[in-house]
């Protein structure tokens, strides 16, 4: 693409990818991850759990249906970095109102494009998910952008960025349940999914104590996706903890994590995780399958189970990770993937209706 200032992707081990800056134009360490997904750049975009991450697409051709404003999964989008192999600045879709670069200008999201993004993602897939510097500066040499990288701090405080600073109301037609929904990172359709289903939602700040929370009376808590190493955010931990066995308790993605952990659980970091709207997951008690749509770095470990109450649901069939756990005696569960899709197939909306029936009972 001419006439774009040129920019480089150093990562940690001297690897150089060359491209061109769309978007803003910001030198930015951050961690390169790759989606699969075809179509869904704005709600990738828009997702809090990509905050401090550059996310490679694997599709080649990104910004072609623009973006609409019905479409954004927050309403001030934090992820660090959009790659790119092709960048069509000239969307043509009805529901068009913007193009991506101007949105990403907007919130000072970086962009690169003009990048052979099929050899960066073979890149990941073999070493791994790794640091990386992107950068305009044509003069700084790869020795020092590696330093640049391995020098920089890994932020720690990913959640407290994103989460909500105050209680957020979504009030349904008719109501039925009371939910509170914690806020790690919450993408906009899972608050949606629930006033669907007739739920009256308040969503709380990540820290927000449990005697905060008791005093609103729900009758179930969420805890949402979000972003960063989950053993970040004890305090959601520990008020999760409490909750146990109180009313039901359903998470997704970071929420599936936390509950995990609040049951004493162990996670580990995948080596370059899921992220895509085609991943094949298996019930295990039925069989059935679900193609999910999923953006995660970490798994629980299944050794780590067996000294809790919990128990693996569903596994992930493309490598046997667990996607999904739950303990009958305090209904509470939990998924790795996202059932509210946006992108993604909708396989998995009744996990919803399932949270739905433990309140009712």
């Amino acid at each position: 693409m001419t006439g774009r200032q040129k920019a480089r992707i150093i990562s940690e081990d001297g690897a150089v990818f060359n491209g061109s800056f769309f978007g803003a134009e910001k030198d930015k360490v951050l961690e390169l991850v790759f989606n699969t997904s075809m179509v869904g750049y704005q709600e990738i975009l828009s997702d809090p759990s990509y905050t401090d991450q550059a996310v490679v697409m694997t599709y080649p051709l990104i910004g072609n249906y623009g973006m609409a404003r019905d479409d954004y999964e927050a309403r001030k989008p934090s992820i660090g970095a959009m790659i790119v192999h092709e960048y069509n600045d000239e969307p043509s879709n009805f529901r068009s109102e913007r193009t991506l670069a101007d949105v990403m200008k907007e919130y000072d999201i970086t962009g690169v494009c003009d990048v052979d993004t099929r050899s960066l993602n073979r890149m990941i897939r073999d070493r791994g998910s790794r640091r990386a510097l992107i950068t305009g500066n044509e003069e700084l040499s790869v020795e020092d952008a590696v330093e640049i990288v391995r020098s920089a701090e890994v932020p720690r405080d990913a959640v407290a960025r994103v989460s909500c600073r105050e209680i957020r109301e979504f009030v349904p037609a008719k109501q039925k349940f009371s939910v509170v929904a914690i806020d790690c990172g919450m993408k906009e359709n899972i608050a949606r999914s629930l006033v669907e289903r007739s739920c009256h939602v308040n969503i709380v700040p990540w820290n927000t104590s449990y005697e905060n929370i008791k005093a609103m009376r729900p009758d179930g808590l969420f805890i949402s996706n979000g972003p960063g190493d989950p053993r970040d955010v004890a305090p959601t931990i520990n008020t999760v903890k409490k909750f146990l066995g109180e009313i039901p308790v359903f998470g997704i993605c970071l929420g599936h994590q936390i509950i995990s952990l609040a049951y004493g659980a162990e996670i580990y970091k995948l080596k370059f995780g899921h992220r895509g709207g085609n991943h094949p997951v298996k019930e295990l008690a039925t069989g059935k399958i679900e193609i999910t749509s999923q953006n995660h770095s970490y798994a629980v470990d299944p050794e780590s189970l067996k000294s809790t109450p919990l128990s693996a649901e569903r596994i992930n069939i493309l490598d046997n990770t667990i996607e999904g756990v739950g303990c009958g005696r305090d209904r509470a569960f939990s998924v790795q993937y996202h059932p509210e899709s946006a992108p993604g197939p909708r396989d998995s909306g009744f996990l919803f209706d399932r949270f739905l029936a433990m309140m009712e009972k």
